[in-house]
């Protein structure tokens, strides 16, 4: 992929399994609330989410009047300590089947969003088991990757071949400057927050193209 996203490849990363293509973005500010950390890890979290909603030019808040919080972060080794957190079933529906899935595939992370009325994200949970793999990843590195891959409802397969980060010569990872191109074009503002149309790609690129001239 190069550095520059072109169309095709841009539909690719909002294109799922079955074909179906959908973007959406966040329609509220997003208020985050992290659990199962440390204050070091907490604040690497936030630090985070603080500079990518920037990059996107979008809004966190204390407060959603509907949710209170609405972009949690669970950290935790077993599935089955999300069974024990008090009302997450009210938010997650089938919780139970869901964990049982997870475990038996023995997935380290998933995540789930919800929408509003007018498709735009509304709430997001992210799940990660620390197994050895995500153990022995940093936490700016992981609290990096995850924040990217929440901004947008990006496909399932959009970083399965490469993440969406990098690690600069003097070592630093940061995130890719194509795909930060990307989210600042997905939240433009002259663009539907949520569309089904492949041909949103063509209009994304075309702001990425304005915003390199």
């Amino acid at each position: 992929m190069s550095a520059r996203l072109e169309a095709g490849e841009l539909e690719a990363l909002f294109t799922r399994a079955d074909g179906e293509f959908l973007f959406a973005r966040w329609g509220r500010p997003i208020v985050p609330v992290v659990f199962g950390v440390e204050d070091e890890t907490l604040g690497v979290v936030k630090g985070a989410l603080e500079a990518v909603v920037a990059l996107a030019g979008h809004r966190m808040a204390e407060t959603d009047p509907e949710l209170g919080a609405n972009l949690m972060v669970f950290f935790f080794r077993d599935w089955d300590e999300l069974l024990a957190v008090p009302d997450l079933d009210r938010l997650v529906p089938d919780l139970a089947p869901l964990v049982e899935r997870l475990e038996a595939g023995g997935a380290n992370q998933y995540r789930i969003f919800r929408f509003d009325e007018g498709g735009a994200i509304k709430a997001a949970f992210v799940f990660l088991r620390m197994d050895a793999e995500l153990s022995a990843v940093p936490a700016d590195v992981l609290a990096l990757s995850q924040v990217v891959q929440s901004i947008l409802l990006w496909s399932d397969r959009a970083f399965v071949g490469r993440s969406p980060l990098a690690r600069t010569p003097a070592g630093h990872v940061v995130l890719r400057p194509e795909i930060g191109a990307l989210i600042r074009a997905g939240y433009d503002p002259v663009l539907p927050a949520m569309s089904r149309d492949a041909a949103h790609a063509l209009r994304l690129a075309a702001r990425i193209g304005q915003g390199e001239a």
